[in-house]
Formats: structure tokens, sequence, C-alpha cells
């Protein structure tokens, strides 16, 4: 990491900055002091509106392994890979930000400028396929950031372990903000056809003007549902989350969302309540107080009443969809649209994927069916 980097964070004042999200920076929580700005009435802090935009500051990743496991039974996979750490899109209800403190940085402003990628990841894919052993499962691509977001048009990283997939008969699930997806449809249908991959588009809100407010680099809530409808037409199994769901902010698109999603092709569909773990929380209450003042005292007494009275609830089994009236109210709401709209197959599509097509490419027959030749001798 360069020299200083991890203190980048601390000298971003806060503030809204024209396209990002975050309107805040807070301090790494692993570290021992912190700093904030001070006016010390001699007009040492500058008006934001006159400083420039933040720039992308691109970062190498030196990771070892292609793929991270999990074991929660509340994901529908135990395996996924993230080309990038940290997102542009600047989605400021992002469950990930969290995560980037551990590389010493803020979850706030930080999260958005300063990215990670992983040069060598599609490399360490094709490693990690061939090892003697492997079981294939869906692997999810994009679960912590967005696999399409915007430095993936000159890196291609996504493009790589696609086509790997692709040529170890691997299946993947893709969950993505970005209409950047079709870029891939070539491969995207050629997976398809072999019931290899389901796609999935977040959709947030269709309202645009509330889209730039809560994830301003991310495609137009438009652009999103054109994809859908491209993914169908392709024959490319696609679906869409809407997720998360805020109260008080986006909860009434609930059944528009679906329906407009549908109309495009979606086979099927998911949803999820805000989730503020760790400096979310402060971030996200700092973004509403900004942006909608007249009602953040209405929108944080709702979030908790999802969640036992606290601004998040970790436990596994509530934290996607918390709990009490309201809660309830939203997930029995879900349940009626998608009857209606026929989107009953949540998660896994129209059939799972299929997983006996693996084979790791040019490998000698008796290292991809060692049963079959132990029962020859």
């Amino acid at each position: 990491m360069p020299d200083g980097m991890s203190q980048r964070g601390a000298s971003i004042l806060p503030g809204p900055r024209k396209g990002r999200g975050a309107v805040s920076n807070p301090p790494v929580r692993f570290e021992t002091t912190a700093r904030e700005a001070f006016d010390d009435g001699w007009g040492s802090l500058v008006d934001l509106a006159d400083l420039p935009p933040l720039p992308t500051t691109l970062l190498k990743d030196g990771a070892r392994s292609a793929m991270a496991y999990n074991s929660s039974p509340d994901l529908g996979f135990d395996r996924s890979i993230n080309p990038y750490r940290g997102c542009e899109h600047g989605c400021i209800y992002c469950y990930a930000r969290p995560s980037h403190a551990y590389l010493g940085h803020s979850p706030g402003l930080d999260f958005e400028t300063l990215l990670y990628f992983k040069p060598d990841l599609p490399a360490l894919l094709e490693r990690e396929l061939s090892r003697p052993g492997y079981v294939p499962r869906p692997v999810a691509l994009g679960a912590n950031t967005d696999p399409y977001q915007p430095v993936e048009r000159t890196l291609s990283l996504t493009r790589g372990v696609l086509e790997v997939l692709e040529r170890f008969g691997h299946p993947v699930t893709i969950v993505t903000k970005s209409a950047g997806v079709l870029r891939d449809l070539d491969i995207l249908k050629r997976l398809a056809a072999r019931n290899l991959v389901h796609v999935c588009l977040s959709v947030t809100t269709l309202d645009p003007n509330l889209a730039r407010r809560m994830e301003p680099r991310a495609a137009s809530p438009a652009r999103r549902i054109a994809a859908i409808a491209e993914l169908a037409r392709a024959g490319v199994p696609a679906g869409v989350l809407a997720a998360p769901m805020i109260p008080g902010i986006n909860d009434a698109e609930l059944e528009r969302i679906l329906a407009t999603a549908a109309g495009a092709g979606a086979q099927r569909a998911g949803y999820v309540l805000l989730r503020l773990p760790l400096e979310i929380a402060g971030m996200f209450e700092a973004w509403l107080r900004t942006h909608f003042p007249d009602r953040a005292a209405r929108v944080l007494a709702l979030v908790r009443e999802t969640r036992a009275g606290a601004l998040y609830d970790s436990r596994f089994g509530q934290r996607q969809t918390g709990t009490g009236p309201y809660a309830d109210m939203l997930a029995q709401r879900f349940r009626a649209a998608i009857a209606r709209l026929d989107l009953h197959r949540t998660n896994t599509g129209t059939q799972p994927l299929d997983c006996h097509q693996f084979a790791v490419p040019d490998a000698p027959k008796r290292q991809r069916e060692p049963e079959a030749q132990l029962a020859l001798l």
C-alpha cells in the first residue's frame, strides 16, 4: 500500500460530493486515533461545492485465491468470486462497505474511491478448479461488490472469470446493478444453453432521481430493466432483486419494481430489507439527514421497528428480512406480488443449475473419474 494511503480517509472532508454516495468518511474502526474536520473560525474549512470531484484510485490486490467460501445458512451459495474490493457505484446502503476497514480504509468515501482489483484472478481460478477432488457447485459472481462496476470496462476481469468457468463447464450466478453485463452476452448465451448461468439485476427504485442519490454511479433503473429484457430475449435466465427495501424511502415501489421486471421478462424475484451493519448505520443516518431531513427521524424509527429496536440485527434468518409488523407486511406484499406476476421461482430460477458438466480441460480421464478407475482395479 502506498505511503500514507491509509490516512487518505482522514483528509476527506464530510459532506456531499458530486458523483459519490457517502456524505462521510468515518475512521477505520481498528485505528486507535481518529481525525475530524473542525472550523476554527478562520475559514479553515472550504466549501465542499468548490472542491473538484474525488478521483478513483486503482490498487492491485495480491490475492492468493479466487474463491471465498461461506457456511451462512441464509445464503443460497457456499462460494463466491469478487474481482474487486470497494465499489465505484457508491450505493450508500452497501453491506460490503465495512470490509474496507480490513484494508486500512474508511467504509465511507474511501470505499468508493480506493478500489482494489485482482489482476491474476482468472489464473487463480483456473488453478483452483483444476485441483484434484474439487467438487463443483454454483459460484456467486459479485456477492460482495459489483462485478460490472465501471472499472470492469477496461480491466475485463469479470469476463476473464466467465471464460474460465465456461471452459470448465462450471455453473455461475451473477448479481449486478450494471447494464454492462450485456457486454458478455456472447458467453452468457452459451452458458445458458448448457443451463450453467442465472443473472439477476438489482433494482432498488424506478425513480432516476432517487437512484442518483442512493447509487450515483450505477446504471439508471431504466437501463437495468432494459438489460433484463435483453437477457430474456437472448435466452439467458434473468431475475430481479428488489434490494434493499428502505422503509419510508423506496418501500412503496416494491410491487411496481416486480411488475416492471416481470414485464421485461424476469423469471424470478427476491427482495432484501435494508441492512445497516457496523459503520453503515451512522453513514446511512448522515446520508439520510443530508438528503431527506424532513423524514429522517421517521425512516430511522421504521428501521428500528424491523430490528427489535436497534438499527441492525445480524442474526441468521432475520438479517435479510427483519422482524415485527412492518417486516411481516413487506414479506406478505412480496409473496402476493410474485404470485400475481408468476414470479414464484425465487433464488434458483426455473431449474437448478447443472453441476454435472464440470470437467478440467484436457485432464486425463482417470483424474476426472477416480471412482470409475478404481472400480476397474
